[in-house]
């Protein structure tokens, strides 16, 4: 029988994006050289949030968003037993000597960070790379990748799950831990 705890409330995720969002702007100002990059498939619906925060409620114009496919990147690239399902990557700027932040939903393993590295490097050499994530979780790291910005961090055991529901995808804005 599957369980599923609320881990954050709709009220509690936009508090959240705001925070996230007031840290970018103190560490990053006008974004004139920085750009956000949202990690497909679910990281592009956080990252599409803090570009709108960032646009329409804290006045910052021309924040630059790019999504950014890591399937042929991963290290289980050709393991699993059913064909894998790219995503489109939309980088339609430079990113050569610039600030990049990639934004990610959930920091588990951290082997979707790894291959977002190998992915971006494709695009040119950033000045710096920073990591946002709504929820990170600690102890299930298998790389020394760690966030810049994150949400929540959240301790759960392996066999539990981490499910972010957003709006404008799943009708909700909610995170769920979701146990056997």
């Amino acid at each position: 029988m599957t369980k599923q705890k609320v881990l954050l409330s709709s009220k509690e995720v936009n508090i959240i994006l705001h925070r996230l969002t007031a840290q970018l702007i103190e560490k990053h100002e006008d974004f004139s050289n920085t750009v956000l990059i949202g990690i497909q498939p679910r990281g592009a619906f956080l990252a599409n949030r803090i570009k709108s925060l960032l646009e329409d409620f804290y006045k910052i114009p021309n924040v630059q968003l790019g999504l950014l496919d890591i399937t042929f990147f991963r290290d289980d690239f050709r393991r699993g037993d059913k064909p894998l399902e790219a995503n489109t990557t939309i980088i339609d700027f430079i990113i050569e000597d610039k600030n990049v932040i990639f934004i990610d939903d959930v920091l588990y393993t951290g082997r979707s960070i790894s291959a977002a590295l190998a992915a971006i490097q494709s695009f040119g050499r950033p000045k710096d790379v920073e990591l946002l994530t709504l929820i990170d979780r600690r102890f299930s790291r298998h790389l020394p990748i760690q966030p810049n910005y994150r949400g929540r961090q959240v301790d759960v055991i392996n066999e539990e799950k981490v499910a972010v529901k957003w709006a404008e995808n799943d009708g909700e804005d909610t995170v769920y831990l979701i146990s056997k």
